[in-house]
């Protein structure tokens, strides 16, 4: 009940800390408007003072209310309203000094109307030009944390669709697997249930150290080397010696790998053959990975939906997690496909 009866006064004053703020503030602005009312020649200038410290707190506080009703949802400043507002506090700001030096002598009525009015003016337009600057941070700062909270379920939407993906494929190429070469199945399960802890248990988290990323990369090409067998011929130039403190988005690289892979298998040549790269450089993390295709196979390496769901969701993430902090080059000659990304170090 107390909050409903206050609440009109809390919509105007703002908040506590602003009348403590004002009342500190009045002291300053007291002892100014006394020495001017001296200036001017007025007898009563304490009373004058005392008058003129109070309404230029209410014009204030006026000027923030009426400017708060038209902020609500700005989030640029307007630049012909704040302009005005500004020269507005100038001028008056200015006549004042004048009206000071050259008042007009035994007109005491006309010397306090002529310097009430500007001063009035300053007031109302300093509070709204403060309410006006302060209304547009808070709308920018709240329209940011939004859309954090956006890109941040957006991201863990991404991120919890790669392990049912990965499973998916994986299995698929299983089941292929368990009717021409069945032997491979216990072997390939048992690296199976190493990537799928990796990416249930250890690949939550935003950025995740780079040396982990790593070891599910190695685990992931012993998993194809043994599902693949003789007919891959693969080069791997990959950085083992890499600080912990060094992260990157988990699950990232494993896409370009996993697509390789992919391709590369539906060639008619006898051989696969796959060259991977990753290493640190400045504060960098440089990789690429280059497989052979096959003639007949007409698919684009573009990220876009035709390309996939691993691509689409990749290109997404680094869209967010690395805006502006990335550079994704994907090149294809008649031979081989080849992805270039060059990552800012987190």
């Amino acid at each position: 009940m107390d909050e409903i009866k206050f609440k009109p006064l809390i919509g105007f004053f703002g908040q506590p800390l602003y009348i403590v703020l004002s009342l500190i503030i009045s002291i300053p602005v007291f002892l100014v408007i006394e020495t001017y009312a001296k200036s001017i020649e007025i007898h009563e200038d304490e009373a004058v003072a005392f008058a003129g410290t109070v309404f230029f707190f209410i014009g204030l506080f006026t000027g923030r209310y009426v400017a708060q009703i038209w902020t609500a949802r700005l989030t640029v400043l307007p630049k012909q309203i704040s302009f005005g507002l500004f020269i507005l506090i100038i001028v008056c700001i200015g006549w004042l000094f004048f009206h000071a030096d050259f008042p007009l002598r035994g007109r005491i009525a006309i010397n306090l109307l002529l310097s009430w009015v500007p001063f009035m003016l300053i007031s109302l337009a300093l509070g709204a030009l403060i309410k006006i600057v302060h209304a547009i941070s808070e709308n920018q700062l709240r329209d940011a944390k939004t859309m954090a909270a956006h890109s941040k379920s957006e991201l863990h939407l991404l991120q919890s669709q790669l392990s049912p993906h990965f499973l998916f494929n994986t299995l698929n190429n299983m089941y292929g697997l368990s009717i021409t070469d069945h032997e491979k199945i216990p072997a390939l399960l048992l690296k199976l249930s190493e990537l799928l802890r990796y990416s249930v248990y250890d690949a939550t988290e935003i950025y995740v150290p780079l040396k982990d990323e790593v070891a599910y990369v190695n685990n992931y090409i012993d998993f194809e080397k043994i599902r693949i067998g003789d007919r891959l011929v693969l080069t791997t130039e990959i950085e083992e010696a890499i600080v912990p403190e060094i992260k990157i988005a988990p699950m990232l690289l494993i896409v370009f790998i996993e697509n390789a892979f992919k391709h590369s298998k539906n060639t008619i040549d006898e051989k696969i053959y796959i060259d991977i790269k990753l290493k640190t450089w400045g504060n960098s993390i440089l990789f690429s990975v280059k497989n052979s295709y096959g003639k007949e196979e007409n698919v684009q390496p573009t990220l876009n939906k035709n390309s996939g769901f691993g691509l689409d969701n990749v290109s997404k993430r680094l869209n967010l997690l690395y805006t502006g902090e990335h550079e994704l080059n994907i090149k294809k000659d008649n031979s081989f496909y080849n992805v270039i990304l060059h990552l800012k170090m987190k």
